[in-house]
């Protein structure tokens, strides 16, 4: 990492920006929570960053201890990119700053957003409360990837892939899926461009489970 700019400060919180704290570093921690992914598939899930940056950032997370690099055994045999275990530490971190930046009056609900970004969401806005009693596996397929969602104990866990054995699965696309979490339309009328097989009660309870933030009152940005 040589030439890289650095605090230099014994603080952990600044040595832990020198290691993540780079443009896109973070983000590209955000797109392998969920698991492996090739180059390419970085690069479609952060369609902002050039070749020449995202290449330098794996670097040096890899040189951090961060991400590491493997090859996928056959018939795949692809070169992955994953996160450590060290860096799969990260992941409440970046929950919880999504928690919070959720709660910004300047975030824009119209901007574009990235699969991995919306399943990661539903961490952020999971709301125990309202998920008393409730336990469940949900099946999703948002385009070309899977996912399980599993609620429990008044806690959930997202994880890439397809679920063994789902009370109800949904496949859909990205703005549907944004449509059935964020408004109150019926699931029929959103499910036109998508299908849902299983229990679609268990849907419905499922989507009112991650309530939208108030963004943070006047007063406690002054």
């Amino acid at each position: 990492m040589a030439g890289k700019r650095k605090y230099d400060d014994g603080c952990a919180v600044a040595h832990a920006l020198d290691l993540v704290g780079e443009r896109w570093a973070l983000l590209v921690v955000r797109e392998l929570l969920l698991g492996p992914k090739r180059f390419t598939d970085l690069q479609a899930g952060l369609p902002g960053v050039s070749t020449d940056i995202l290449t330098q950032r794996l670097r040096e997370l890899t040189a951090a201890g961060v991400v590491r690099r493997r090859r996928l055994a056959r018939p795949a045999a692809s070169w992955v990119y994953e996160l450590t275990r060290w860096g799969a530490e990260l992941g409440p971190i970046v929950v919880s700053l999504a928690r919070w930046g959720g709660r910004s009056p300047g975030l824009r609900p119209d901007a574009p957003i990235g699969v991995d970004s919306v399943l990661l969401s539903l961490e952020a806005l999971f709301d125990a409360r309202a998920a008393e009693g409730f336990a469940a596996t949900l099946g999703l397929r948002i385009g070309e990837d899977d996912f399980t969602v599993t609620v429990a104990d008044g806690r959930i866990a997202v994880s890439r892939g397809e679920p063994d054995d789902p009370g109800a699965t949904l496949a859909t696309d990205l703005d549907t899926l944004l449509a059935l979490l964020r408004t109150d339309r019926p699931l029929d009328e959103l499910l036109d461009g998508g299908t849902a097989k299983g229990d679609r009660g268990l849907i419905e309870r499922w989507r009112a489970l991650f309530p939208l933030p108030e963004p943070v009152p006047v007063e406690d940005r002054t």
